[in-house]
C-alpha cells in the first residue's frame, strides 16, 4: 500500500477536465494537458492506461480525441489508483504474525473505502472553490 503517486493526481486532473466538456465532445491530449497543467508526454501513458480500463474511450483522426467512457458519477478515486498503481491496496504485512496482519488488512481495507468516493464529488469541490474566489473578491 503507498500513497497516491503523481499519475494518478495528473490523472484525476484530467478526467475532471474531461467531466466539464459536454457529453458527446472530444479532448485533445494537447486540450487535456493544457488545462490540466500536465506534461503532454506524462499524460500520454495515463491516457491510454484509462482508455485499457475502459474509463476513457478514444477516436483517432483529425477530429479525435478523448471523452470519458462513462459517467463521472460511476468513476471513483478507487478505479483510478487501481488502474494505476501496480501495488495500490497490495498486502503489506509480510510476516506471519495474525495479529499485525489483521491490522494491515483492516489498514488496507479502511483506505480502500476511503478511495471508494466517486469522480462526480470533484463537481462539490468546483463549487465550494467558486464560492471561495466570489467570496473572497
Amino acid at each position: 500500500m503507498t500513497g497516491i503517486s503523481t499519475k494518478t493526481i495528473y490523472a484525476v486532473a484530467a478526467l475532471h477536465e474531461l467531466s466539464q466538456v459536454q457529453d458527446d465532445a472530444l479532448l485533445k491530449i494537447k486540450e487535456i494537458a493544457a488545462r490540466a497543467n500536465v506534461p503532454q508526454n506524462f499524460l500520454e501513458q495515463i491516457l491510454l492506461e484509462l482508455k485499457k480500463q475502459h474509463i476513457l474511450v478514444s477516436i483517432k483522426g483529425a477530429h479525435g480525441g478523448y471523452r470519458l467512457a462513462k459517467q463521472l458519477k460511476d468513476i471513483t478515486l478507487k478505479d483510478i489508483v487501481m488502474a494505476l498503481e501496480t501495488d495500490a491496496l497490495s498486502e503489506v504485512c509480510r510476516t506471519n504474525n495474525p495479529a499485525l496482519k489483521l491490522f494491515w488488512e483492516d489498514i488496507r481495507d479502511g483506505v480502500a473505502n476511503v478511495f471508494d468516493i466517486p469522480l462526480s464529488e470533484l463537481k462539490s469541490y468546483q463549487q465550494k472553490a467558486n464560492d471561495t474566489l466570489n467570496y473572497s473578491i
